[in-house]
Formats: C-alpha cells, structure tokens, sequence
C-alpha cells in the first residue's frame, strides 16, 4: 500500500475520533507532498513475510508510529504545528494508536520492536545522532515484516551502548534480514 494511502487511512482514523487531533489535521492535502519524499517505511515492513495476512495493517501501525516520532522530533505530515503542546501529546497518541492496534493484532513480537525503535530513536536525539534514529527505524521496520535476529539485537545493544558504528551494524543487520529487499 502506497505511503500516502496509508497516511490517508491515518487521517480518516483521526478524524473519526473527534477533538483536538481531528481539528488539527492540516487538510486534505496533509501528507501528499511529504509521502512521495517519505521512505515508506510502512510499506516496506508490510511488504515482508511476517505481515501476510495484514500487510495494510502492519503499514498503518508503523506509520502511525512514525507519524508519533516525525511530531516529537522533526516535522509531521497530517498535523498544524501551531500548539507545540499539542503536537507532542499527539505524538504520544500515535505511538499509542500503533502499538495497541500491533496489540491487538496479536503481534507482541512487532510491539516489542516498534517500542525499540521508539526508545532508540529518543536515545539518538538525546544525542545528537540523526543517523542512529534513522538507522534503528530502518532495522525496526525490516524486523517487523521479516523477523529479528543474534545480529540485530547485537546491533541494537551497541546502539544503547553509544558504539559509534551502530547505525551502520543497525543497516547492515536490516539488509541481512531482508535479503537486501529494497
């Protein structure tokens, strides 16, 4: 499913419970510039084996999620940025709405990585490191739709550690469990 179908299914879920995040939703336009410069992430996880069965699930969760990290850190593609308040508790929703719907899939094992890629992602802005945050959602989405391995939890454990080459070990370990899937 196209990121900007999904970010479509997003704003239609915001939309439909009302208040606040529904009247801070940029238009219908929210998001269609931004998609088609977006790496996909949601499709790319929902593209991998794990997802049979709910591949546009799995995409809505993680852009869901990667909306809530977009609104903490950089720049959201559904929300006005008017009310930074706002913004950062909708950030805190969204992480919120994918993990449960994760949940409620049944799918602890993508939880758990999601959550992962959420605390990662918080480390590396902690610290300055963009690219840290960049490479565990990169590996956070391809263990989603593929599976985690020894070689991604080592590479995430030298993340935690502030190894300086974890980002790269974070999109080797990627590639290797997705068979260098583009």
């Amino acid at each position: 499913m196209p990121t900007d179908v999904t970010l479509g299914r997003l704003t239609d879920a915001l939309r439909a419970q009302g208040g606040l995040l529904a009247d801070a939703l940029a238009g219908d336009e929210a998001g269609a510039g931004s998609a088609a410069t977006d790496p996909g992430l949601g499709t790319f996880a929902a593209s991998g084996p794990r997802a049979d069965g709910c591949r546009d699930d799995v995409a809505f969760v993680v852009e869901a999620i990667r909306e809530g990290y977009l609104l903490h850190y950089a720049t959201g593609r559904l929300l006005r940025d008017g009310d930074r308040d706002l913004i950062l508790l909708a950030g805190d929703h969204l992480y919120a709405l994918g993990l449960a719907r994760l949940a409620a899939l049944g799918d602890l094992h993508a939880v758990a990585e999601l959550a992962d890629v959420i605390s990662l992602s918080a480390q590396a802005h902690a610290e300055g490191r963009t690219d840290l945050a960049d490479a565990a959602w990169e590996a956070g989405a391809a263990a989603v739709g593929w599976g985690a391995d020894g070689t991604l939890q080592a590479a995430k454990t030298a993340a935690r550690a502030g190894v300086a080459d974890a980002p790269d070990a974070l999109r080797a370990a990627a590639r290797s469990l997705t068979g260098d899937h583009p």
